[in-house]
């Protein structure tokens, strides 16, 4: 290589010596370090940025995910309410259908006469409205409820359409016993409800 430009200094140049043997620059290798260099040191850089932006959006994702939960646990206590809110009125509907089902017969309005009567405290003067269909099932089987019951004394039975089908209701002195199927449903309904 050959050098061809006349270099002008301001200043004499003081001490200087000839070397007579010039390190040879190989402009190739030079050029393929420099390279090199630049690559690794533009990898480095890549690698750090990525890593920063690996862990920038993991902790996006951790906030994510925390933000998720914390709705989650808020929600499910409301959701469990209203599911329980559900399954009741669900149980309660059940509840209504099967016993509307129920076949109305002499021994089911003993029955529901009877447990109603367990609620009576003073037993003179009893009074009991059935539906006239139940008053005339009682009567076809010569109910023994129809003279009394010996916790009680005599009753006195009266037909009544205000009375639904398989209830009654007591009257004493003291006031009223409403024993009819939608009766106990509203209140098994508002017990639950509580």
């Amino acid at each position: 290589m050959k050098w061809s430009n006349t270099i002008t200094l301001q200043h004499p140049l003081l001490d200087v010596r000839l070397l007579t043997k010039a390190p040879v620059l190989d402009w190739q290798d030079h050029l393929r370090e420099s390279e090199r260099t630049s690559y690794e040191q533009g990898r480095l850089d890549g690698e750090r940025a990525l890593s920063e932006q690996l862990l920038q959006q993991r902790n996006e994702m951790a906030e994510l995910q925390n933000g998720v939960i914390n709705s989650l646990k808020q929600m499910l206590p409301q959701i469990a309410r209203e599911m329980e809110s559900a399954l009741i009125e669900l149980a309660l509907e059940s509840a209504k259908k099967i016993v509307s089902g129920v076949k109305i017969d002499a021994k089911v309005v003993e029955t529901v006469v009877r447990e109603a009567l367990t609620q009576v405290q003073d037993t003179s003067d009893v009074s009991i409205r059935l539906h006239p269909e139940d008053l005339a099932l009682l009567r076809k089987h010569k109910s023994q409820l129809l003279e009394g019951l010996p916790e009680t004394g005599p009753l006195r039975f009266a037909a009544s359409d205000d009375v639904s089908r398989g209830g009654c209701i007591v009257q004493t002195r003291f006031g009223l016993i409403d024993a009819q199927r939608e009766t106990k449903l509203e209140l098994l309904r508002k017990a639950v409800n509580v």
